[in-house]
């Protein structure tokens, strides 16, 4: 099996291109590869598929094995390869308020919907930055979903573990719980991250932020991500802070993300309700797996 190892602000992935590689068992393979210590060591797997709707169509695996609907970061590194191996035309133009200008763009079918991309290519026509229109925001607790008696999960009173803490819930195509914080250096996030992802009123799990925020444009934030546990950033999830951020009024619409891998510039658009996330995409290496598939 021929692979690409690429990342977005250090949240990598393994990713495999299924218009010419045949995967029979993706959710196990997911698990071999994600081991850091036998496999190639990833976040997850990322299989870019044929699509019947947009240029590719990519499906996410945790490191788990657990399928996931979205993934910012792997849609960033997908656009990247899709235009660099050629695999579709990009051609169409790009263009959304306060983001930086893209010279084309891709769409990418996601189990969320089709995303369209927008493309920051340099003078050797390579892929040095994406912009993805990660689409509306779903504030509803019935569809994010949370089991909770509310309409809508903002600055809600929570406890776990008899800690309290204030809970805001946002869905960007996957679940995400954000909690502010004045000092992220006291957050155990390796303890309580992974007793909020499995708790019972998240009925799919949950990705479990903690941010601070430095100032209105600016934030900084820590991420237990549901099946793959800390990671160096996660797309959808900067997504959701802001607009946490802004429901609660810490921010503003256009803000910049600090993640442990580095910035995501944001805009939750007031002309379409999108969230429009820009960020770097790496391509590392390429290499060939043994896998001796069932």
């Amino acid at each position: 099996m021929r692979f690409t190892k690429m990342h977005g602000l250090g949240n990598d992935f393994v990713y495999v291109n299924c218009l010419e590689e045949k995967i029979e068992n993706p959710a196990e393979l997911a698990q071999i590869v994600s081991d850091r210590h036998r496999g190639i060591g990833a976040d997850g797997l990322i299989l870019i598929c044929p699509s019947q709707i947009a240029d590719v169509r990519m499906r996410i695996f945790n490191a788990d094995g657990s399928e996931a609907q979205m993934c910012g970061n792997g849609t960033r590194c997908v656009a990247k390869y899709v235009y660099e191996h050629r695999l579709a035309e990009a051609q169409r133009p790009f263009s959304v308020p306060d983001c930086p200008a893209c010279s084309a763009s891709l769409n990418i079918e996601t189990a969320k919907g089709v995303l369209t991309v927008g493309l920051i290519i340099d003078s050797e026509d390579k892929v040095q930055k994406v912009c993805v229109n990660m689409g509306q925001p779903v504030l509803a607790a019935e569809d994010i979903p949370v089991k909770l008696p509310l309409k809508k999960v903002i600055e809600q009173p929570m406890q776990f573990q008899s800690r309290a803490f204030v809970m805001t819930c946002v869905s960007m195509g996957n679940p995400h719980a954000v909690f502010f914080r004045d000092d992220l250096a006291t957050v155990e996030l390796e303890r309580i991250g992974p007793v909020i992802e499995n708790h019972s009123i998240f009925p799919q799990r949950i990705n479990v932020h903690f941010v601070q925020v430095d100032k209105p444009t600016e934030f900084t934030m820590r991420t237990w991500e549901r099946g793959s546990g800390i990671t160096l950033a996660c797309g959808t999830g900067a997504c959701a802070c802001c607009v946490a951020a802004v429901l609660t009024g810490r921010a503003k619409r256009v803000c910049t993300a600090h993640l442990p891998g580095g910035d995501l510039d944001l805009n939750w658009c007031e002309e379409d309700n999108c969230v429009y996330m820009t960020g770097p995409a790496v391509e590392v290496f390429e290499g060939f797996f043994e896998w001796p598939q069932k």
